[in-house]
């Protein structure tokens, strides 16, 4: 994470998550409300629920880029990440209790986990092309309230984005 830093500092943090665990949940604030296609008037045309759901993913991605989110290291001070189907994916938390939830569920709640705060557009746009083949973020994995933010044009910059075959 040494390279193309562009100054950020370099405060590692570390925390027992163990003690975080047994926090209960916070409640999480009330969701505001996400533009939808409106229903049609009297001509009962059905609404374009794929436009809906691309809406939605649009405002959270937004969220997502303006977020700082909690990234852990790995033993050798890299972002950890994990392999799943041929994609690489960069593990981030939105706060100390998701990644102790996660720590947790894992079983690895007492040990002490180092991470950095990064914001989600630096991941997407610094990070994501700096690993080898496709890759994205993970937000909250395993949770409910978990996202995936995939190695697709619109998310990640297009020279890594996986190529759909044309469907957008």
């Amino acid at each position: 994470m040494s390279d193309n830093g562009d100054g950020i500092s370099r405060p590692e943090r570390l925390s027992r998550l163990a003690e975080l665990a047994d926090w209960p949940a916070a409640e999480a604030p009330p969701a505001e409300p996400v533009p939808s296609v409106p229903a049609a008037a009297s001509g009962g045309a059905p609404v374009d629920e794929v436009a809906v759901a691309r809406r939605r993913f649009a405002v959270l991605l937004g969220e997502f880029r303006r977020a700082a989110v909690l990234v852990p290291l790995d033993a050798h001070g890299s972002l950890w990440t994990a392999d799943f189907n041929g994609v690489r994916w960069i593990c981030a938390f939105s706060d100390e209790e998701a990644l102790a939830r996660f720590a947790h569920a894992q079983g690895d709640a007492g040990r002490e986990w180092t991470y950095r705060t990064v914001l989600g557009a630096r991941l997407l746009d610094v990070m994501v092309p700096m690993l080898p083949g496709p890759a994205g973020v993970a937000l909250d994995a395993g949770s409910v309230e978990g996202m995936l933010f995939p190695p697709v044009v619109g998310v990640v910059p297009d020279e890594v984005a996986v190529d759909l075959g044309g469907m957008r």
